[in-house]
């Protein structure tokens, strides 16, 4: 965690608000979000244990904060239904939802763009 003082929380704080590309990758950005907002655009509504086995490789520990990071951004919803043993799932928000046509131009961008050649190297 960075001081919000701090020279790179100010500049960051500063790219958000002024560049559209830059919150959205705040939001968006990182090995783990993207696969679960794909996830829960698919599926609507997913258990934790179900996330998990989807997620190849991902700790716990990696879940449980990126999923509560989509939460606090506004993206994820978390329903916790009183029962036992706990049964909590997650689907996306109004916001999270919004996404979906993002991921998807994303998603066809690089499927037409993926070189399978490796000898470039850049």
């Amino acid at each position: 965690m960075r001081k919000e003082n701090s020279t790179n929380s100010i500049n960051e704080n500063f790219l958000n608000e002024t560049c559209g590309i830059a919150y959205t990758l705040s939001l968006i950005g990182g090995r783990w979000k993207i696969n679960i907002l794909s996830y829960l655009i698919n599926e609507h509504k997913l258990r934790y244990s179900e996330l998990r086995s989807k997620l190849t490789g991902i700790s716990e520990r990696m879940l449980i904060s990126k999923l509560k990071e989509l939460e606090s951004d506004g993206l994820v919803n978390r329903i916790v239904h009183p029962q036992v043993p706990p049964k909590v799932e997650y689907e996306l928000t109004t916001l999270g939802k919004s996404f979906e046509k993002i991921l998807k131009l994303m998603a066809n961008w690089g499927e037409e763009n993926y070189k399978n050649d490796n000898t470039t190297v850049l």
